[in-house]
């Protein structure tokens, strides 16, 4: 028997990864000691700037509580930690006698800036070991034949299917988990209460088997992605954008059902899935980007402060029924289908003219899914100020978008109730309703249900100006 003396001891940082299979700092852990100690850490520096009924606390919260159970299974422990990542981290790290900390390696700037402090702070003689988890493929692992990152989706996407080797989706080895955990007690999970929080509704469940219980049900569905997943109406996506930001299921484990699955739906989910890491390599490459256009001179953009226009787009009163019901579901449940997103997204900054930074900011307050690297990309996706961005000049139109969309208004008339009785045909710009028909329909406009701020063609016109100024503004820089 090892003498206890002598034995190596690690601690596992949790984080983004809130599973016991599949894990990178674990199989790291596994591998250079003979005691592994578990730990996870709520943040102050982060929880100090949500709102007491913030969802992702709950959500966070319980798949923790899962994830302590299921290590006490394994016959181990979690130490639930309260406090500032680089004295907590240290200071447990010192206390279990670890020789090393691991965890999985995040890419945001607050959170690189936060490893390097931990880092910074260990005591002599422990290490700080990171391993990529989050993504298939980290910013270096995927380059242009000059060597340089991409920053052009399609050609990324090319490359990156070209890398592609069953290697890169085998799951990280726990099989020696059992029996190599620390016997101790390791720590209480505090309440929401005690942490400031109060439970909130969660539109979907959490932890592990929350995860597993959603994956389940959209395999069957996997084939028809392609055809349905624009439909806000339909149960076509698979609804793990949350699981994948808090780790409680592999990315490994889905891009390898996906690649093994073959066909159009598949192929497509694939496709978003490769967006992810693409989103995350440009974050990783311009950290810039959370406060700045990925294109620079597009900083120069002049843009609205009109703040009605802005309350109403937060409310969801724009007079736009396909905006307002998605930006009420936001509000009320903390999702948002991605198409949705892209409409209330191109809304916002190219028929309201406002800054697409404060929307990013508000749907990062909001997301039950936010993930810094996805809903920046995005929103600069459709302002068009990022890499590979949708085209200045193309603007969605949101009666069309609705029309083709959400063509009997399921979706719509869910959010939006005082539309509910509006005939199809008037649904999608309810302006256009006659006052009879008006009056049939309970919802009197201007008065039920509002005007449109704006009206769609007028505003394309001054946002093609818009755009335009800001690039003539570069060519005339000296």
């Amino acid at each position: 028997m090892d003498d206890p003396h002598t034995q190596v001891h690690a601690l596992v940082w949790f984080r983004r990864d809130l599973r016991v299979d599949d894990h990178a700092a674990l199989s790291d852990a596994l591998r250079v000691a003979d005691i592994v100690h578990c730990a996870f850490l709520f943040d102050t520096e982060i929880l100090e700037s949500l709102p007491p009924g913030d969802a992702r606390v709950t959500f966070i919260w319980e798949s923790v509580r899962e994830l302590k159970v299921a290590l006490r299974a394994r016959g181990g422990a979690l130490h639930v930690l309260r406090g500032r990542a680089d004295v907590e981290i240290p200071r447990l790290a010192a206390r279990l006698r670890a020789t090393t900390v691991h965890a999985a390696r995040d890419y945001e700037p607050a959170a690189v800036a936060r490893d390097a402090r931990v880092a910074a702070r260990l005591p002599a003689g422990i290490a700080f070991r990171l391993r990529k988890d989050h993504v298939i493929f980290e910013l270096d692992e995927i380059r242009t034949k000059g060597g340089g990152w991409f920053s052009v989706f399609t050609p990324y996407r090319k490359r990156w299917m070209a890398t592609l080797t069953p290697r890169d989706l085998s799951a990280y080895p726990v099989s020696g988990l059992r029996g190599r955990l620390a016997r101790d007690r390791g720590s209480a999970l505090p309440s929401l209460a005690s942490l400031g929080f109060r439970r909130a509704r969660l539109p979907l469940p959490a932890g592990m088997t929350g995860a597993a219980r959603l994956w389940r049900a959209f395999r069957p569905r996997l084939a028809q992605y392609q055809r349905q997943r624009d439909f806000p109406a339909a149960a076509a996506t698979s609804r793990l954008s949350a699981h994948l930001r808090f780790g409680t299921i592999s990315i490994r484990r889905l891009v390898d059902a996906a690649r093994r699955a073959g066909g159009a739906g598949a192929t497509a989910w694939l496709g978003e899935l490769v967006w992810r890491d693409f989103f995350f390599a440009v974050l990783a490459a311009r950290p810039d980007v959370v406060d700045h256009a990925f294109r620079r001179e597009y900083d120069r953009l002049a843009w609205s402060r009109n703040e009605r226009h802005w309350r109403a787009w937060c409310a969801g009163k724009t007079g736009y029924p396909l905006v307002d019901a998605a930006m009420r579901e936001l509000e009320s449940a903390g999702t948002m289908h991605n198409r949705l997103r892209m409409v209330a997204a191109s809304f916002l900054a190219k028929d309201l003219g406002l800054d697409w930074r404060r929307g990013e900011r508000h749907f990062a307050a909001r997301l039950l899914d936010f993930d810094l690297a996805a809903n920046n990309g995005n929103w600069q996706w459709c302002a068009s100020t990022g890499c590979d961005a949708q085209p200045w000049f193309r603007i969605f139109n949101p009666v069309m978008q609705s029309r083709r969309f959400d063509p009997d208004g399921r979706y719509i008339r869910r959010w939006v109730p005082e539309l509910a009785r509006v005939p199809d045909r008037y649904l999608h710009a309810p302006w256009e309703m006659p006052h009879r028909v008006q009056g049939d329909a309970g919802c009197r406009v201007g008065r039920d249900y509002p005007r449109p701020l704006v009206r769609h063609e007028q505003a394309r016109k001054r946002t093609l100006a818009r755009y335009a100024a800001a690039r003539r503004n570069v060519r005339a820089a000296p």
